[in-house]
């Protein structure tokens, strides 16, 4: 029993980067698919496709190496982190890695929703 899918999804995209393995599946659902979208939006994934129930995440390589230096949750079950506009601006003036971010408008990177002009959960940050 996993207690916090995504979470669990987006290790097994860390671990798969790091052992040089080429994709990752996993059990689909609505909010997974919609994190996978964001990592092929900022091309940390080349493709996410569904085959039945599963999900299947193709990973990025660069010369051989994963795009994928690191991720890392930010928000768990049990202490969510929210970030307003304001200070996602000042996070991405100071940092070079991406968020992944939780919003009304659906899940997507920090640059994606600082040009929407929106804040939300903060599910991971990518580098």
């Amino acid at each position: 029993m996993v207690n916090y899918p995504v979470g669990d999804y987006l290790i097994q995209v860390k671990n798969a980067a790091k052992a040089g393995r080429k994709e990752v599946v996993v059990k689909n659902s609505k909010f997974i698919k919609s994190v996978a979208d964001a990592l092929v939006r900022i091309r940390i994934l080349d493709a996410v496709e569904i085959k039945e129930d599963f999900l299947i995440s193709r990973l990025s390589y660069h010369k051989k190496e994963p795009v994928l230096v690191d991720l890392k949750l930010v928000s768990k079950p049990g202490i969510r982190h929210y970030m307003n506009v304001e200070e996602l601006s000042l996070r991405k003036r100071r940092n070079a890695s991406k968020l992944i971010v939780s919003t009304p408008f659906g899940v997507m990177s920090s640059i994606e929703a600082l040009k929407k002009n929106v804040g939300g959960e903060i599910i991971a940050e990518v580098w």
